[in-house]
């Protein structure tokens, strides 16, 4: 059953996906960098051949547009980002929330200190579970300020 609660607080994520090379992940790097695009954080995965390079930025929408300019295979895709309190069991905490609400975390990171980004398969019900417990929601307004 899905819930729907009166704001989504998604944060966009980019995706880039490149051949596993050397220097692949300094060229995104250097592009956001010419483009004035801050990176609030970031995850690199192996696939073989092929690494997936996720990314939290202060301008998503112009970043997938200079990626894909550059002719980099590049996508968009909404996640949850929460602020922890910085203390032991909190991330179990939030986890188990997630699962008694019967949804499955495909991938999860941290960025800046305490907070996680946290990709699963319907936001809004993840969204509804959390809400009334003791995390605060990330929206991407606050991604792109200084935070």
């Amino acid at each position: 059953m899905r819930l729907e609660i009166d704001t989504v607080m998604a944060v966009s994520q980019v995706s880039v996906f490149q051949e596993n090379q050397p220097g692949h992940l300094k060229h995104v790097l250097g592009a956001f960098e010419a483009a004035g695009i801050d990176v609030r954080g970031y995850s690199v995965s192996d696939t073989g051949d092929y690494g997936i390079a996720r990314f939290i930025l202060d301008k998503p929408a112009e970043a997938l547009d200079v990626l894909r300019a550059q002719g980099y295979a590049a996508t968009q895709s909404d996640i949850l980002c929460i602020r922890l309190p910085d203390q032991p069991g909190e991330l179990a905490r939030v986890m188990g929330v997630i699962a008694d609400a019967g949804l499955n975390v495909l991938y999860s990171y941290s960025l800046i200190s305490t907070f996680i980004a946290i990709h699963v398969d319907d936001i809004a019900s993840a969204e509804a579970a959390l809400h009334g417990q003791p995390v605060e929601l990330v929206s991407q307004k606050e991604i792109a300020a200084s935070i």
